[in-house]
């Protein structure tokens, strides 16, 4: 059996896709890969296959770029700029129901982790809790202002849940986080991350940034932020990689990583179910994948992928990382292989 080591990484396989793919989910399990691309497309991609090719979704699909998906069961659940989601069956690939889910660009779409759940979050600046089986709305939890201090619209990028279920975090463009508990549909904390959100008031009037990426700590206590740190030039992605750790019930930050050997945007953080990592990825103009120390906050390992990470999934061994993004997918081991056992000594001449 092998168990995972980042210090072990490699990218063992690539598969080439038609533009940009900016969501991805994994069947336990298996190496089927679900993504959506900004061809406005749903696709099945088999990782096992000697040379994997994308599958079509079929029927009446998205209208514009597919930003998020997430798996409840055998069905797909999938997010667009369209402010639609859509619930397909996995065998058939065709729809089994759609909804109009939000005015304004959806952003994500994440499932919780018993199944029961779907989150999903847009620029409408409202996360939409929904019945994962039946579709039907659960809650609407209101709490991000629809503009920035600079009086320009704002985003919501980013949702989590905890490992157990009943807790969720949302993020924004501005740096505010909320944690909410997920029965009840009430705040329990908030938290601020102001320095991943950059404003040029001299040449543009423009701003960059914001918290692209958010998950709970396996225990719950914790919730990590990631996005970008201060931009000199906001035309480019030229800022450090940024990730923020805090004490959720305490409100206080615990690490602060501001990372400038591999600049860009962290699009996506998550803890291993056991281990004491977390990994994140993302990139500017290319993509890297950063393995940080859950305890200390120091890096264990960095390395580059071969494209800018939109999104990833960790396979349920924790061992193997499925990455989305520009014109492909990637498949980044990090398995620590056992060493064989030693030989029997010789047996004694009689």
């Amino acid at each position: 059996m092998t168990t995972a080591d980042p210090t072990k990484f490699k990218v063992a396989k690539t598969a080439r896709v038609k533009g940009i793919a900016m969501c991805v989910t994994n069947l336990p399990g298996t190496q089927r890969l679900f993504f959506g691309s900004s061809d406005f497309k749903v696709y099945e991609l088999d990782m096992a296959a000697e040379k994997p090719q994308p599958v079509e979704f079929t029927g009446d699909g998205h209208q514009s770029y597919v930003t998020g998906a997430a798996l409840a069961g055998n069905q797909l659940i999938t997010g667009s700029y369209d402010g639609r989601l859509i619930w397909w069956d996995i065998e058939k690939r065709e729809p089994i129901r759609s909804v109009a889910a939000h005015g304004k660009w959806i952003r994500n779409v994440v499932a919780s982790p018993d199944g029961k759940v779907i989150a999903s979050v847009a620029d409408d600046m409202l996360c939409k809790l929904w019945d994962a089986s039946s579709g039907n709305p659960l809650q609407t939890l209101v709490e991000h202002k629809p503009m920035t201090p600079h009086h320009f619209p704002s985003m919501l990028f980013a949702v989590a849940f905890s490992v157990d279920s009943q807790l969720l975090a949302t993020g924004d463009k501005v740096g505010h986080i909320a944690v909410w508990d997920v029965a009840s549909g009430k705040k329990v904390s908030e938290l601020e991350a102001p320095v991943m959100y950059t404003w040029d008031p001299k040449q543009r009037r423009h701003s960059i940034g914001g918290i692209r990426s958010l998950a709970f700590s396996a225990d719950g206590k914790q919730v990590a932020a990631g996005g970008i740190g201060t931009i000199g030039n906001i035309d480019h992605l030229d800022g450090p990689s940024r990730v923020e750790i805090f004490d959720w019930a305490a409100k206080t930050r615990v690490h602060e990583i501001s990372d400038t050997k591999f600049k860009g945007l962290v699009e996506q953080i998550t803890f291993p179910k056991a281990g004491n990592w977390f990994v994140c990825a993302g990139g500017d103009n290319g993509g890297f994948a950063s393995f940080y120390d859950s305890q200390t906050g120091k890096v264990v390992h960095q390395d580059k992928v071969p494209m800018h990470v939109h999104k990833f999934v960790l396979n349920d061994t924790q061992d193997t990382l499925y990455a989305a993004g520009h014109d492909q997918i990637a498949v980044v081991e990090f398995k620590a292989v056992p060493a064989a056992p030693a030989e029997a000594p010789a047996a004694a001449a009689s």
